[in-house]
């Protein structure tokens, strides 16, 4: 799966814009604060519905402007894809080859694997950071996960206004129907995100090897034991979920769930999110990152998009050049000041931008 033209319109800092890519390597040059990441931006929000810069999409929209608009043409196994967003104040409309559809449709026909030195947040924050890298990809591969996860916040919702009004309601019947119907849901997630993590460990593992020259080892692990089919993980869940009941009730929100799950990261055997350095946790963010890619590769029989946006400034020579190589068989769009110094004779399409236009 490759993207071939991208046109942007008010969208970040370009007026009207387009862009062509080649299948390989590209590259986007210029100075800083010119456009380059918001056009990376552009092409994973196509892939997923969301940014991971900001929370509203109204901060898209170019200053001035009513509206931005986002498009691409695509290429699969399957023939050419069109995709498009077109984003308002306060709602967004998505097509899917000139038809207008849901958000939990668009996800799925493009897919991505986004990179920048902001990343070491998935190593050094708390659970939400891997929680929201779980969701982004799954989703990006799964439809049953995406309405599983969109059916499930809609009910922990539910469940949770019910906790904080419970001083002047004691409607215990809804709390039971909300409490069956979260373990539901919450068991399909779970089993999701088990089966994603255990293939993702060993190819992160083997990623990590590669860029540390086999100096560090990298294990990836789920909090929770939740073993067995999904059925049996339900019934666990729903007993977790009617345990905590009473805590809940005191605190006023659910304290037991998938929304509280998180990875465990380990570099040679220790927990990286105390104790690794800032160029540790970057190297094991992007060797999950890379593992991400093998995972999509092997469920959609495509490569994705590979997104790599100011990363070689934080690489050394050796990782750098380890990388390029680890990437030479997929589409890759790499953002950086200076190409001459990240690609080293490698071939690429080189894209200058300056001010939010493309400079030929």
């Amino acid at each position: 799966m490759v993207i071939k033209n991208l046109t942007l319109d008010n969208f970040r800092n370009y007026e009207h814009e387009s862009f062509s890519f080649d299948e390989g390597l590209n590259v986007l040059t210029g100075k800083n604060a010119q456009g380059k990441t918001n056009c990376a931006e552009a092409v994973f929000y196509l892939c997923t519905g969301a940014s991971l810069r900001i929370r509203h999409d109204r901060q898209l929209i170019r200053k001035g402007a009513e509206f931005a608009r986002i498009a691409a043409v695509t290429e699969s196994r399957f023939g050419k894809v069109t995709l498009e967003a077109v984003i308002f104040e306060n709602k967004r409309e998505l097509y899917l080859n000139g038809n207008k559809i849901r958000p939990v449709d668009f996800l799925g026909n493009m897919n991505s694997v986004f990179f920048s030195p902001g990343e070491l947040r998935l190593i050094q924050d708390g659970p939400d950071e891997r929680r929201r890298f779980l969701n982004l990809s799954i989703s990006q591969t799964s439809r049953d996960y995406r309405v599983a996860l969109s059916r499930y916040q809609r009910v922990l919702d539910q469940r949770n206004n019910l906790l904080k009004g419970f001083g002047y309601s004691q409607d215990t019947d809804a709390l039971d129907v909300w409490d069956e119907q979260l373990a539901t849901y919450a068991s399909r997630i779970v089993k999701k995100r088990r089966e994603f993590l255990a293939e993702l460990s060993p190819l992160a593992g083997a990623a990590h090897a590669s860029l540390t020259d086999g100096a560090e080892e990298l294990t990836l692990s789920m909090d929770g034991a939740y073993e067995g089919d999904e059925e049996s993980v339900k019934e666990k869940l729903f007993r977790e979920i009617t345990s905590s009941r009473e805590r809940d009730l005191r605190l006023g929100y659910t304290t037991v769930g998938p929304h509280r799950d998180d990875i465990r990261v380990s570099i040679n055997g220790t927990d990286a999110r105390g104790y690794a350095s800032q160029g540790q946790a970057r190297t094991a963010a992007l060797s999950m990152k890379l593992a991400e890619t093998q995972i999509f590769r092997s469920i959609t029989g495509e490569a994705p998009i590979l997104i790599l946006d100011d990363v070689m400034s934080e690489l050394d020579l050796p990782r750098r050049k380890r990388l390029l190589e680890g990437v030479k068989d997929l589409q890759c769009i790499l953002t950086c000041t200076h190409a001459e110094r990240v690609l080293y004779g490698k071939e690429a399409r080189r894209i200058r931008i300056q001010a939010g236009k493309v400079i030929e």
